[in-house]
């Protein structure tokens, strides 16, 4: 007998412990942490744009961050996707009629950093869009796991049904694109234009910005695809074999590795790899025999994307093409070394391959470019660039809108004020 009560009194301990750790655990993980304030004296190079959407920053003014870790949020299995949303600041509800009527696609290529993922989707995610994510086939297990279980909480987000092993410059970057084009053009919402993006874009307009930007006269019907025709300095490009070297690089095969013309005689333009495609568009380079036909051609060209999208665009009848776009649209603010001195003052991060990974001193420079999006950004390295970025592009983003304003989607508050900043402006 007595030692059945020393029994019962040692599972009655583990009981009470177990209920103690498990309790303590539960609280660590719901309870919110203190918030954390911004390093409003990091961000005071911005302060003159600054004004509109964080009042006080030039006079001293703490603003605190609502901002979790991201990581641990989303892999927490057991915390539910309203949870999650609301804990990533997520907006649930379009801001206004006008950004309803006119939804948009984006796709966006990853391969690293969920937190960078997290804070450009949020910035960027409205219920009536769709969001393609390719998430980069040699991606560790984990990542890949985590972004998905991020992108099954929206219904109007998913991952790219056909996953490549991108290659930096290969043609398995431009496909990337392509898979999650083909995906997109099965998409039950209505889609006026695709953008598309990287892991390391942040946006500058916000949603609302965007499509005024996409409506006005100048791009209404058009498609954004900012080139010119090759120079003689690119022709190496498309001229000479290349052949990639899966998940490494490009390399070119040699000098005696010529390549025939390009197929029906197509003028061969240079350009950006990034752009603003109509659905037309879209629907004319999953179909059209000319599409089909430059992209057999380029699969061994050298960064085949700068190429293929601005070529097609001057076709005369694709839909939407813009024969006489130059360098037109404001598609990115890139600080290239090259163009040191001449569009830009030098980058106060530091470069890689030659694009400059922004520092906070560049802000500044990034928003009055006033561009669609931004490259590049690091959380490592430069991370009170984006901080101080992403709070200045949220408030504006919430300034816009024409519905009350929830308090899960405030990323900062005013400390010294006897009412949060939106409390006055919900509704307005």
């Amino acid at each position: 007998m007595c030692q059945l009560e020393g029994t019962k009194c040692s599972f009655l301990l583990c009981l009470g412990m177990s209920i103690i750790i498990c309790s303590v655990i539960y609280l660590r993980t719901r309870v919110p942490t203190e918030p954390k304030p911004l390093e409003t004296a990091s961000c005071r190079a911005l302060s003159g744009e600054f004004k509109a959407f964080l009042p006080g920053l030039d006079r001293g003014f703490k603003w605190y961050r609502h901002n979790g870790q991201a990581e641990q949020l989303i892999l927490n299995s057991g915390l539910q996707c309203s949870d999650l949303t609301r804990d990533l600041h997520f907006i649930t509800k379009p801001l206004s009629r006008e950004e309803e009527d006119y939804p948009l696609a984006f796709i966006v290529t990853v391969h690293k950093e969920l937190g960078l993922l997290v804070r450009l989707l949020r910035a960027i995610y409205m219920p009536q869009n769709v969001y393609c994510i390719h998430v980069d086939a040699k991606a560790p297990p984990e990542y890949q796991e985590a972004v998905q279980r991020l992108v099954s909480c929206f219904k109007n987000a998913f991952l790219s049904r056909r996953s490549e092993t991108v290659t930096y410059a290969g043609f398995s970057r431009l496909q990337a694109d392509l898979n999650c084009m083909t995906d997109l053009a099965k998409s039950k919402i209505g889609w006026r234009k695709v953008v598309n993006l990287c892991g390391q874009d942040f946006p500058i307009m916000s949603n609302l910005e965007l499509v005024r930007y996409m409506q006005s006269k100048e791009w209404r019907d058009r498609n954004m695809t900012p080139g010119v025709k090759q120079p003689v300095s690119m022709r190496h490009r498309t001229q000479l074999q290349h052949q990639e070297i899966t998940g490494f690089h490009v390399v070119r095969k040699g000098w005696s590795f010529k390549k025939g013309p390009p197929p029906h005689r197509l003028q061969i333009y240079f350009g950006t790899a990034y752009y603003a495609l109509t659905r037309p568009f879209v629907d004319f380079v999953l179909e059209s025999p000319i599409a089909k036909d430059l992209l057999e051609w380029s699969k061994d060209t050298f960064s085949p994307d700068e190429h293929y999208w601005v070529t097609l665009n001057h076709i005369k009848d694709a839909p939407g093409s813009h024969i006489d776009g130059g360098w037109a649209g404001n598609i990115r603010a890139i600080k290239w070394r090259d163009q040191e001195g001449r569009t830009h003052n030098g980058c106060k991060g530091r470069y890689v391959r030659d694009i400059c990974v922004f520092g906070v001193d560049d802000l500044s420079w990034i928003i009055n470019k006033k561009s669609m999006f931004a490259n590049k950004f690091e959380s490592k390295t430069f991370p009170e660039a984006l901080d101080c970025l992403e709070k200045w592009h949220r408030n504006m983003v919430l300034n816009q809108a024409t519905v009350p304003i929830e308090p899960s989607w405030l990323l900062t508050t005013q400390s010294n004020s006897s009412m949060e900043y939106y409390n006055s402006s919900a509704g307005a």
